[in-house]
């Protein structure tokens, strides 16, 4: 399926709340087997396993469980010390992994020794006081293990000899991961704040406007707007009164980006945008219309699609568009958004203040949408007239039949079709399609998922869940109960 089709297969527990689990950072200078050891981890070869720093930006986050403990392993790029100016790109890094982490997983290469890099990220890490477990990788064997001795001076605790090659000492590394864990993960969205006022996120690419954005609507200057690239700073809160309502914005700018080889950077930017979104209802995607939408825009947008939020476009510096910007922008937003026509879209400029107005009533809109529910009854008999009008094409020389159809949820809304086989792609994109043009859902994602249901034996009295199906649904993205 492509990045932007929210209607994936997936078959929804009911009524399950996921729980949080813990995170663990994997850090490293490159060549010291990270991407190796979260292959034993995971017991799968799924990292790619490479030389070069940085390859793992595009699949980072994998699910890991250790003698029953579930928690999250995310592999980082290896850092390069080699260029001059990087030990500074060094320490953001490696705080960055430590602040998103409940554990930092510090992988040193035990034939090698202490490095500088290793200095520089350990240096970093004590001040974050985060738990480390400190791995000493590349121990193939007892006589390799006196060169793990000198690792005690990086002063991080002791060093657990490892081959992950070989998966030799991993056993024991993991138990002091497990040990390390906090004892209550902080839940990602608590009942209190649930109860409070709607919450926003600013979110984007590095340098789009986003700060500059929330001191607007602010009509304040509520935080630091830093044009120089590699600022960092936490994801700011910020209670605002606008249209007569109070809105808390969670302004994610911030993580910004100095040279293009500095991928990791890519990486953290949107671990700190998921954060966001968890915390979020709506996000508002901040885009710098005076140059050309590019593929983190894209990113981030499917990010939020993904995380099942509400989604509102806004352009920012519309202001100093000229005539022929601003119809290549048009066909841009046509070839690079139309998965997301249904997004409502503002066009502004934060630093002038223009169409501020707008940007209010698009979250509600959104916010609407996103909160929007259809009764049992009138759902069925809407879709009993579609599928009479156009009915779903036929697959395997039988025509599937839709029995049953009920939304599962709101927030983001979540449809079940129960059916008699499988339903191609493109009728579900035509079910959404439909849904919106007569309901609405404006600004929200459309899950819509199938439980396909076939005659038991020769019966013909029980039904049941084909095996089929499972292969082809899976749990619904974005949904927060």
């Amino acid at each position: 399926m492509s990045e932007f089709d929210v209607t994936d297969v997936v078959d929804a527990p009911e009524g399950e709340e996921e729980t949080p689990v813990p995170v663990v950072a994997v850090v490293g200078r490159p060549n010291v087997g990270k991407s190796s050891l979260v292959n034993r981890i995971i017991r799968r070869r799924e990292a790619v396993v490479e030389d070069v720093p940085g390859v793992t930006r595009d699949r980072v986050a994998y699910d890991a469980e250790w003698q029953g403990i579930p928690f999250t392993l995310v592999d980082t790029g290896g850092w390069e010390t080699s260029v001059s100016g990087l030990a500074a790109m060094v320490a953001r890094q490696a705080e960055y992994a430590a602040r998103t982490a409940d554990v930092v997983l510090f992988v040193v290469d035990a034939t090698v020794g202490i490095t500088d890099a290793d200095a520089a990220v350990t240096r970093v890490l004590r001040r974050a006081e985060k738990p480390v477990v400190l791995a000493a990788n590349k121990v193939d064997g007892q006589m390799q293990e006196s060169d793990a001795l000198e690792l005690w001076n990086l002063g991080v605790g002791e060093p657990y000899t490892i081959s992950a090659l070989h998966g030799r000492g991993t056993g024991d590394l993991l138990d002091a991961v497990v040990e390390s864990f906090p004892e209550k993960p902080e839940p990602v969205f608590d009942h209190d704040e649930e109860a409070g006022p709607p919450r926003i996120a600013l979110v984007g690419r590095p340098n789009v406007g986003k700060s500059s954005l929330l001191n607007q609507v602010a009509e304040e200057d509520r935080v630091v707007v830093d044009s120089v690239a590699g600022t960092t700073r936490d994801s700011v809160d910020e209670l605002i009164e606008l249209g007569g309502q109070t809105w808390k914005f969670i302004d994610t700018a911030g993580i910004r980006r100095r040279y293009r080889a500095l991928q990791g950077a890519d990486y953290y930017a949107t671990m700190r945008t998921g954060q966001a979104l968890e915390r979020a209802e709506v996000a508002v995607v901040l885009m710098d219309v005076s140059e050309p939408l590019a593929e983190q825009d894209i990113r981030v947008v499917e990010q939020v699609v993904e995380a099942g939020r509400g989604l509102v476009l806004a352009f920012n510096k519309w202001d100093v568009l000229d005539d022929e910007r601003r119809y290549y922008l048009e066909k841009e937003i046509d070839r690079q958004l139309s998965r997301v026509s249904w997004a409502p879209r503002v066009n502004v400029s934060a630093r002038t203040g223009r169409h501020m107005e707008k940007l209010v009533p698009a979250i509600e809109t959104s916010l609407a949408g996103w909160n929007q529910r259809i009764s049992t009854g009138q759902l069925n008999n809407w879709i009993k007239e579609l599928v009479a009008a156009t009915p779903p094409p036929a697959r395997g020389g039988k025509q599937p039949k839709i029995l049953f159809a009920t939304q599962a949820g709101a927030r983001p809304p979540h449809f079940i079709l129960f059916t008699t086989g499988f339903l191609e792609d493109n009728y579900r994109r035509f079910i959404e399609r439909k849904l919106r043009e007569d309901f609405g859902f404006e600004g929200s994602p459309v899950h819509i998922s199938m439980r396909i249901r076939e005659k038991k034996n020769a019966s013909g009295s029980q039904l049941r869940a084909s095996k089929g199906s499972r292969r082809n649904e899976s749990k619904p993205r974005g949904g927060r109960r």
